[in-house]
């Protein structure tokens, strides 16, 4: 997808892309390194490069961005003594060695624009200045030292760090957020430029929440003050938001991301957004000779109204006429009279005439709709599989303790199971059982029987409490926790110490919190990959019955749609689970987890074509509710104009 989705960037009148290095992706293991397929950064920017655009490279490596542990890979939390993005020995060691890698990378392929390539910046360290002050004075040694790390790997460009008011000279200081050209300090020195790297289309959304809808006259407004405040740079995160394909999201985030960015999460263009935005560019780009070399000047016009000016000649000018108020009003700019909008600039790129106001709209919107290609009703085509609930027996993992679930998996799974048996001779008919977890999911099994309904967290607090009425039997109780985590944490100070799972466990009325405890990482089906094809033969898969079950594994085949519509699964009959498509992850669902509206935050789930065979795709799910496959469909999506 990477061609058309930068040639419709292009298109939109952008002149770079800017990617995040993921340092849990390239470096999975430590010192294994995978920059294969998707992962082959290099092929990206070399398609950027032919495609005539230019680069930023924000290498972090630590880099937030909703990314599961924020980028890095979960094997630094194993190493004795370290602290994370703090001077810290172990971590330096290992971002240096990282970041240099990636830098020699760069110039190997003679990538850098101080090499004749498309890279013309590169950031280290991620928004530092909202944690800095937890890590006191190791905080403020530690910044030096990775600007200083950086700027010594001599790239040729220079480098920049976002949110990051006293970023070391000569690393440029940047803004992120909405309204950059509001809240921006500005540079930090007078020969640094002021650079935008974040102007935020949209939000991230999670699970339980809505989408966040930002106009497209809000955007340009911003991006137009910005500029006219002498910025030399707005980049939009995102542009194009994608999918959280596999396990990459972290905690909560659901799979689709920035589905309202200018282009998709499929990479359709979103009207007006896409189109008002090229038009601002263009504006912008035909003054460029005015704004870099004019000689500028502001002054007001009103209470709530400023003028901008840019002037190189007597004939060579630009203006940008602002009403930051909330009612449209008139005022006089060189004797003559223009009408500005609520909360507008007007840009001149002749300081005469309008050529565009951020306030008016003349782009058509357009609209998305789906269209359903393929139905999965018939029992007859789908298979089922029971994972197996694990006993105290059946574990060969065990501690007189509850243990850290991050800590145990070493994220290769989102499932922990926790087991325990006791020996039941109360009279009490319903026992209570109440479970402490911080987070994100608990299933509770007792002799192998669903109790109750699942529990769960949320974004804002991931641990919950679990209570449910008991049925036991008179002798030995199996206790089986299934613990699922969504995602991990992606900020924060001292993120290597976050961890989840459970941490108490009462039974009538008795602490079992440090009894002998057992447990299995993962579930059988992941271990063996039965999500694949040569995986899903070493099970025993049975006919589909009307009944659904708790913890189930779902397989079908299907062909894929004619055409060239982007291709989503509509899972909104199913609960909570994981699905793939010939062995790829396609990202967890969680259409159980309704807005405070009542539903879901994401049914459709985005199968990219290339992931697809004309006949005979394998589709495998992995429900961990009780969802109906049997109302699963397969759609195509299509842009239609309102």
């Amino acid at each position: 997808m990477w061609p058309n989705l930068i040639a419709k960037a292009k298109e939109g009148g952008l002149d770079v892309i800017q990617t995040y290095v993921f340092w849990n992706l390239h470096e999975p293991q430590q010192g294994q390194y995978d920059f294969r397929g998707r992962h082959n950064i290099v092929r990206f920017i070399q398609e950027i490069q032919a495609q005539g655009l230019y680069v930023t490279l924000r290498i972090g490596p630590y880099i937030e961005s909703e990314c599961s542990y924020g980028g890095l890979p979960i094997w630094l939390h194993d190493i004795p003594g370290i602290v994370f993005r703090s001077d810290n020995e172990q971590f330096k060691f290992h971002m240096q060695r990282f970041t240099t890698k990636i830098v020699n990378m760069m110039k190997s392929a003679n990538l850098y624009a101080s090499q004749g390539g498309p890279i013309i910046l590169s950031q280290i360290e991620n928004e530092y200045g909202n944690v800095q002050g937890a890590f006191h004075e190791k905080g403020l040694s530690y910044i030096r030292w990775a600007a200083q790390m950086a700027v010594g790997l001599q790239t040729g460009v220079p480098w920049v760090m976002c949110k990051q008011d006293d970023a070391p000279d000569p690393v440029i200081n940047t803004c992120n957020g909405m309204q950059c050209g509001t809240t921006f300090k500005g540079p930090n020195s007078p020969n640094k430029p002021s650079l935008w790297t974040e102007n935020w289309t949209s939000f991230y959304q999670v699970f339980g929440g809505v989408p966040y809808k930002r106009s497209a006259q809000d955007i340009a407004y911003n991006v137009a003050l910005f500029i006219a405040k002498k910025g030399s740079y707005v980049n939009y995160y995102m542009y194009h938001g994608g999918t959280n394909f596999d396990r990459i999201a972290s905690s909560f985030v659901t799979t689709a991301y920035y589905d309202e960015a200018p282009l998709d999460e499929y990479g359709l263009v979103k009207q007006p957004k896409w189109g008002h935005l090229k038009e601002l560019h263009a504006t912008i780009k035909s003054c460029s000779k005015s704004l870099l070399d004019g000689t500028p000047t502001r002054f007001s016009l009103g209470s709530q109204q400023n003028a901008y000016v840019f002037k190189r000649s007597s004939i060579e000018c630009i203006a940008f006429l602002e009403n930051s108020g909330d009612r449209s009003v008139t005022i006089q700019f060189q004797n003559i009279p223009y009408q500005l909008p609520r909360k507008s600039i007007s840009i001149l790129p002749d300081c005469k005439n309008v050529a565009f106001n951020t306030a008016k709209v003349v782009t058509q919107n357009n609209a998305r709709a789906m269209k359903s290609y393929l139905q999965f009703n018939l029992v007859e085509k789908w298979k089922v599989y029971k994972e197996v609930i694990p006993n105290f027996d059946d574990t060969s993992i065990r501690a007189k303790t509850l243990l850290d679930q991050i800590s145990t998996t070493k994220d290769s799974s989102d499932y922990m199971w926790y087991t325990f048996r006791f020996n039941d001779n109360s009279p009490n008919a319903q026992p209570i059982l109440t479970a402490y977890s911080y987070g994100h999911v608990l299933h509770a099994f007792i002799n192998g029987n669903l109790v109750g309904s699942s529990a769960h967290g949320s974004h804002k607090n991931v641990s919950f409490v679990m209570e449910n009425k008991l049925n036991l039997i008179n002798g030995m109780n199996n206790f089986s926790f299934l613990s699922a985590t969504v995602g991990l944490p992606n900020s924060g100070a001292y993120l290597e110490r976050r961890v989840a799972g459970l941490y108490r466990v009462n039974v009538q009325g008795r602490d079992f919190t440090n009894q002998a405890w057992g447990y299995q990482v993962g579930l059988l089906g992941e271990k063996l990959q039965i999500y694949t094809a040569s995986g899903s033969s070493k099970v025993q898969w049975e006919s589909f019955q009307s009944s659904t079950k708790p913890l189930t594994w779902y397989k079908t085949t299907f062909d894929a749609p004619v055409g060239n519509d982007p291709v989503v699964l509509n899972l909104g009959s199913m609960g909570k689970g994981y699905t793939w498509v010939n062995g790829q992850g396609i990202g967890r669902y969680w259409v159980s987890f309704h807005t405070p509206q009542g539903t879901p935050s994401q049914k459709w789930y985005h199968i990219p074509r290339s992931l697809l065979r004309p006949t005979g795709n394998l589709l495998i799910l992995l429900e961990e509710e009780t969802g109906n496959p049997l109302e699963i469909t397969l759609d195509t999506v299509y842009i239609t104009s309102q």
